[in-house]
């Protein structure tokens, strides 16, 4: 009995066919893949872990640090002017020492400058107050280092005495990792200057 034998044209059909359909279903699993772990990469990017009790992981969702920028920026900037010029007999050292993890060498350059200059030394012999009244602030940040501008308004009392003046600094803000209790913002001062002081009048 003869083997009936198929056309050769007909097989190679066949044979071309289940190449190019496994060719085709190899691509669109390895697309869905790519699509998947990018997916995932993001959102991994946005969310956090952490493990239960009982070994459980459960998602924390983490907002985006630029969506919150601003309102950091602005709480590190009145943190540290409040710690840099709140300052009294008691509290100054203390104050001058909170006020240094904000910053980077240029705020320790004008402390020391300062304490050349004898700033602290008359703020001790004369049980001197200085008072922070104001902190008005302004943030760019549309590049990084973030320029920024403030305006501080204190006073200084000298007993019987009330002065008021007028501050106005200018410096960049780098972001940094997160320090607790010293840098909770996570972010630095550079640059930092001092442009102009103004006494201001009574009214």
């Amino acid at each position: 009995m003869k083997i009936p034998y198929q056309n050769i044209y007909k097989v190679l059909r066949t044979n071309r066919f289940i190449v190019l359909s496994s060719v085709f279903c190899s691509a669109v699993v390895c697309i869905i893949s790519v699509l998947m772990v990018i997916k995932l990469h993001r959102e991994s990017q946005n969310n956090a872990f952490v493990v239960n009790g009982d070994g459980s992981v459960i998602p924390l969702k983490v907002l985006k640090q630029r969506e919150n920028l601003k309102v950091e920026a602005l709480a590190h900037l009145e943190l540290f002017h409040r710690y840099f010029y709140g300052l009294n007999a008691n509290n100054y050292k203390s104050n001058i020492e909170k006020s240094l993890w904000l910053g980077n060498s240029s705020v320790s350059d004008l402390y020391q400058q300062k304490q050349a200059e004898g700033v602290y030394n008359r703020l001790l012999q004369y049980s001197l107050v200085q008072k922070v009244i104001s902190i008005d602030s302004q943030v760019d940040l549309q590049n990084q280092p973030y320029q920024f501008s403030t305006t501080t308004v204190f006073e200084i009392n000298r007993g019987s005495v009330t002065d008021r003046y007028e501050l106005k600094t200018t410096g960049k803000l780098l972001q940094v990792d997160r320090n607790f209790p010293h840098n909770p913002h996570g972010l630095l001062i550079t640059d930092f200057f001092e442009n102009s002081l103004r006494k201001i009048n009574p009214e």
